[in-house]
């Protein structure tokens, strides 16, 4: 099978990667692709790697990447202008302007969010189109299907060409999920639902590519005592509960986005370290001894996220809320350690913090699975298979 793996980077991480690297917006295609693998953001090469290794072609096109995507429209053919990165002063103005909105702002995002969500500009879909039409995919697998609608890929697929949506967050509105082939998603619920709409749809994990741990800078101690990753936004309110109570209560440091949103008084801001994206995100991980994992809403109940993979295959101690199928990806109390309420969370990271030879225990415990059953080499032969069914 030839797959291409349609992929939507934060803005926030492209401004890090292209301004910290000066000159990198204007290198050819494969300098700039390769630097986007290495930095190892979201699921990097990962789900490509794994279907080649598998026997198939397959390759990820960064939707959203104007500078990696003109470059590419400039070497076959296509006029394109490679636009200067934004700079670091143009992100400290965005990070004032986001403050300064206030209460307002956190109360209406989330509708704006749900209701007016980012979607494919006509560069970003003209140069897409001129891929698909280049590439001559069997298989699309749209791992953005909030930000690169049906409508638009209706006029770029060829006949006989398959689509597959994958997706784990809010449903778009006024899609239609009717055109996709199959869906998969890593939550159940989200499986069910598709499946009563009478859209095809299967559970896909998500995982960990070992690869990480020989591009990381491997820690001589695990110096960080409780950590957090991840956001932190307006759409995050039971996280920003846990988080708060442990920002009191417990030496906790913070990584993520969306602080800059939260009120001035947060004890969040007073734990705060920055950003961590890809690759520094498993760093952060790698010198963990504990760290902290909470799924959103939208799940439900069910355990799902990347993080359950990140942070455990790094090797980090991870101390999870209870999801009613944790006990399908890993054994509570063996190899991660789980939590019900706020207090139940604050309880188990004193008693790890004051037990440094289970918290290691069951910090490799924790590794030794994922590094065994939940790896993207696996998934992919598993989301192979079921493409070729279709």
């Amino acid at each position: 099978m030839k797959i291409l793996i349609l992929n939507r980077d934060y803005p926030r991480f492209l401004d890090e990667m292209y301004g910290s690297r000066p000159g990198l917006n204007e290198a050819s295609y494969s300098e700039q692709l390769e630097a986007r693998n290495a930095s190892l953001f979201g699921v990097a090469d990962f789900y490509s790697h794994g279907f080649r290794a598998a026997g198939h072609e397959a390759q990820e096109i960064h939707v959203n990447n104007i500078w990696l995507q003109s470059a590419w429209a400039r070497e076959n053919g296509m006029t394109a202008e490679s636009p200067s990165p934004r700079t670091a002063d143009r992100r400290s103005i965005d990070s004032r302007l986001s403050a300064a909105k206030g209460i307002a702002r956190r109360a209406l995002l989330p509708v704006a969010r749900r209701f007016f969500p980012r979607q494919i500009r006509k560069p970003e879909l003209h140069i897409l189109a001129a891929q698909i039409e280049l590439l001559k995919p069997d298989v699309i697998l749209n791992q953005e299907m909030s930000y690169i609608r049906t409508r638009c890929l209706n006029r770029l697929i060829r006949p006989g060409t398959k689509l597959v949506g994958q997706i784990a967050s809010a449903l778009p509105i006024g899609e239609n999920f009717q055109r996709y082939d199959l869906v998969v998603s890593s939550l159940p619920n989200m499986v069910q639902h598709f499946n009563s709409l009478g859209v095809r749809a299967a559970l896909s994990a998500l995982a960990f590519d070992p690869r990480v741990l020989d591009l990381i800078r491997k820690p001589a101690v695990r110096d960080i005592g409780v950590s957090f990753v991840g956001s932190l936004s307006v759409d995050h309110g039971e996280r920003l509960r846990l988080i708060e109570a442990l920002a009191e209560r417990v030496p906790l440091k913070v990584w993520g986005t969306g602080v800059d949103e939260l009120p001035r008084s947060s004890p969040i801001r007073g734990c705060f370290q920055g950003e961590a994206w890809g690759a520094g995100m498993y760093g952060v991980l790698s010198q963990s001894r504990v760290t902290i994992n909470q799924h959103i809403d939208l799940a439900d109940g069910y355990s799902n996220n990347m993080r359950l993979y990140e942070a455990t295959g790094c090797g980090a101690l991870m101390i999870v809320d209870k999801g009613r199928n944790l006990s399908d990806i890993f054994e509570p109390d063996r190899d991660v350690i789980t939590y019900s309420s706020i207090d139940e969370c604050v309880a188990a990271v004193r008693r790890m913090l004051s037990d440094e030879a289970a918290c290691a225990e069951i910090a490799a415990a924790g590794q030794r699975r994922t590094l065994s059953e939940h790896t993207y080499a696996r998934r992919t032969v598993e989301l192979a298979g079921l493409l070729q069914r279709l």
